[in-house]
């Protein structure tokens, strides 16, 4: 009786091994490689909502760019922009879209204005 019970256990340790090997080492799943430039507008408004909250706790100008940087964009000021205009359209509060205007005025009196002459 306990012979059926051992040869049993190996059956099943054996074949859990087996698929184990085979899904990991023969045929494992391709990788998905996405840019979070890939992402949807709703999905990258968030991000940018979340780095506004950071921003209004901790005023680090220099952390919300890098944070910013995650979505892979040269101009993270047109991404904050996209972002406001989907909050307005979609019901962002008043609160996260004000986080997200402050964000972006802290971020345009770093960019120089285009056009202008410097003395």
């Amino acid at each position: 009786m306990l012979g059926r019970w051992v040869r049993f256990v190996i059956a099943i340790a054996l074949g859990a091994a087996a698929g184990i090997g085979y899904g990991w080492v023969l045929a494992p799943a391709p990788a998905a490689e996405h840019a979070a430039s890939d992402l949807r507008i709703d999905y990258r408004s968030d991000v940018v909502l979340m780095v506004a909250e950071a921003y209004a706790s901790d005023q680090n100008l220099a952390a919300a760019l890098a944070r910013l940087s995650f979505l892979n964009h040269p101009q993270p000021a047109e991404v904050i922009q996209e972002a406001i205009h989907f909050g307005e359209r979609y019901g962002y509060s008043d609160t996260d879209l004000q986080k997200m205007r402050s964000l972006l005025a802290a971020i345009e009196t770093l960019t120089p204005l285009v056009g202008t002459s410097a003395p």
